[in-house]
């Protein structure tokens, strides 16, 4: 009879393990994206401008009791300001469990042109080499057989036809337009259409907006990588602040 029962012991064994393995497998996942590296950032918009910030890198600086100085008109040229920032946003699945991947940079330049009733020129720039996430190997992924950051380390944007506002908007007020232009990523140059949103207060100007973007469209490898894998898009969102120059 004790012979008769070791096979029966091993096989509880047997089961007992794999169980242990698909707890592992799922529950951990879910431990990892839901209790230790926590909820994404919300998506940049108007919202976040005043709550948005980059670790590692320089937040403006204010001299206490300055004013900033309230332009009388929005025509001429407005710069990227401190604050600004732009970034990717990708839906992840990780055995299973859904996660969204946000990596972010504030190394922005560029300018937009107001003439009237037209925004009649933007151009900005960004430094791809910048861009972090909350994890360390996801950044070496990005950076390097994704992005490939080293051979095309900037990012653009070019303002292709005249913003028609129709009328200036009153300070504080928020306004929404259509904007057509050139995006280059990864060395490859697409046009693009997609909505923004702005805000004048205080003398400077504040813009949000995202773009869908298709990997393959840009030449870009496929992000996923080990057990991680995404869609075959994601989103590059961006919030600016312009001083008027």
């Amino acid at each position: 009879m004790p012979a008769l029962r070791t096979p029966r012991r091993w096989l509880r064994w047997l089961i007992g393990g794999v169980v242990l393995i698909v707890a592992l497998v799922v529950g951990g996942p879910f431990v990892y994206i839901h209790f230790i590296e926590g909820k994404a950032p919300a998506p940049l918009s108007l919202s976040t401008q005043t709550s948005t910030t980059i670790t590692g890198q320089p937040a403006a600086t204010t001299t206490p009791g300055a004013t900033p100085a309230v332009s009388s008109t929005v025509d001429g040229t407005w710069n990227i300001a401190a604050g600004s920032v732009t970034g990717y946003r990708v839906k992840e699945t990780l055995f299973g469990q859904s996660n969204t991947a946000v990596g972010r940079t504030s190394s922005i330049t560029g300018t937009i042109t107001v003439s009237g009733t037209q925004v009649t020129a933007v151009q900005f720039s960004v430094d791809m080499t910048t861009v972090k996430s909350d994890q360390s190997q996801r950044d070496g992924q990005f950076q390097g057989r994704i992005m490939d950051t080293a051979t095309y380390p900037t990012a653009t944007f070019t303002l292709s036809q005249p913003i028609q506002l129709g009328s200036i908007p009153p300070a504080g007020t928020t306004v929404a337009a259509t904007a057509s232009g050139r995006l280059t990523l990864h060395g490859t140059t697409k046009t693009v259409t997609f909505q923004v949103q702005a805000k004048r207060t205080d003398g400077t100007i504040a813009v949000s907006g995202s773009i869908p973007v298709v990997f393959a469209d840009y030449g870009v490898n496929d992000p996923s990588g080990g057990p991680a894998t995404t869609g075959s898009s994601g989103t590059l969102e961006f919030l600016l602040n312009l001083s008027h120059a």
